[in-house]
């Protein structure tokens, strides 16, 4: 993706933040639940949804919170697909 379509894509996803990993580019953002238990049924959805969607992100979940990064691995990089599947994440709050 070009920089400016991924600035563009970003400024629609409030909350993600487009990260720098040892060089690979991600979207990230952290959830915060009053819980343990809400975090971990939230992270049950993002499976969910990464299971019917069959792309993947990488998830961290502590007691109420749950830090989300979606890239493309096999591109090592951030994909169109990556925006749709962080938009669709922010849904299921």
């Amino acid at each position: 993706m070009e920089e400016q379509e991924i600035v563009e894509l970003g400024a629609q996803l409030p909350g993600w933040e487009v990260t720098d990993d040892d060089g690979i580019r991600k979207l990230k953002r952290r959830f915060r639940f009053r819980n343990f238990a809400e975090a971990l049924a939230f992270t049950n959805r993002v499976g969910e949804l990464a299971e019917d969607s069959q792309h993947h992100p990488a998830l961290l979940t502590e007691w109420g919170a749950v830090t989300v990064w979606w890239w493309t691995h096999a591109i090592r990089g951030l994909h169109r697909n990556d925006f749709i599947m962080a938009a669709r994440t922010s849904a299921i709050t």
